[in-house]
């Protein structure tokens, strides 16, 4: 950066970041080429502009606050944004670099994302992953998250940009001993006398929809096992609680290695699109278009591998 630039409320910004990674003053001071009270003065401005404390201070460590955990990742997006900006107006050649954010569906991120995460960093190694789960759709701006990996049916418009994934599905199943011991269904009517293991999250609703070609059945099932993740309900199901309706990618593995078993294996549930959410921004930076383009060439073509068991 140009030293006769780097001043005001970006500098102050900088501070409070390199503050925040490097854990005390005096080590984001040695980093900036600053003392430890110029350090000091930046990020009791920032305070003091935003009328709110940012860290709590003690002899031997600081803590964000709630409302410094919120700032400090809407600082590390916009300083990030003028880096990219510099470089894109330079003209000059932009390599993968900085922190991305990422946010997943738990049970999808284990199958698709995370086995991309280390390839990933190994080829930038300039490049560090933060990777959170969430089993609700992810709420970009506000939690500073990059790129958000979402299953629904219809996204809602929330000014994000949606790179469409693929598509998936869920399937009945349940286990040997279970359908053994409690007979399987003829027909989708016939789960209202059977204990139901229920996925209810934002993507998946209490109430099952069911179809067969042309023809389609709802239903409300019963069961005493409701849960958000469907590895909870894999477990369960396995164990012969019930008969549950799980993503194909959640099931495909107990299914092959005989742990569950298909219930009326031509039913399934209408499709759900999985999309890669990312703020809408008039370019991307090259870590952001770097991960996008990775999920686009891994997961959509995993998803029709995955998928073609069940069809």
């Amino acid at each position: 950066m140009r030293k006769n630039l780097d001043y005001g409320l970006l500098h102050a910004m900088t501070a409070f970041v390199r503050v925040v990674d490097a854990g005390t003053f005096t080590l984001a001071a040695e980093q900036m080429e600053l003392t430890t009270a110029q350090i000091s003065r930046l990020v009791s401005g920032l305070e003091a502009r935003l009328h709110t404390k940012l860290l709590q201070r003690t002899t031997r460590r600081i803590a964000l606050t709630g409302t410094g955990e919120t700032y400090v990742a809407q600082c590390r997006d916009i300083l990030e944004r003028v880096d990219v900006a510099e470089a894109f107006a330079s003209g000059s050649t932009i390599e993968p670099a900085g922190r991305l954010r990422v946010q997943c569906m738990g049970n999808f991120g284990n199958r698709y994302v995370v086995p991309l995460i280390a390839g990933f960093c190994a080829q930038f190694p300039k490049v560090s992953i933060e990777y959170a789960t969430s089993q609700y759709a992810p709420a970009l701006l506000a939690e500073g998250i990059d790129v958000g990996i979402y299953i629904s049916r219809q996204l809602s418009d929330s000014g994000l940009v949606a790179l469409p994934l693929g598509t998936v599905f869920s399937v009945l199943c349940a286990s040997p001993d279970y359908i053994a011991a409690h007979g399987s269904p003829k027909h989708p009517r016939d789960l209202a006398d059977h204990a139901c293991v229920r996925l209810v999250n934002f993507s998946a609703p209490s109430e099952w929809e069911l179809m067969s070609g042309k023809r389609s059945f709802r239903l409300q099932p019963g069961g005493s096992i409701i849960a958000d993740n469907p590895d909870v309900l894999l477990s369960v199901a396995e164990q012969g609680s019930g008969i549950s309706l799980l993503p194909f990618f959640t099931v495909r593995e107990s299914i092959r290695h005989g742990r569950l078993v298909r219930v009326l294996p031509t039913w399934r549930t209408p499709e759900l699109g999985v999309y890669a959410l990312y703020p809408s921004r008039h370019f991307l930076d090259a870590k952001t278009k770097a991960w996008l383009d990775l999920l686009k060439t891994r997961i959509a073509p995993a998803l029709v591998a995955d998928a073609s068991m069940f069809r």
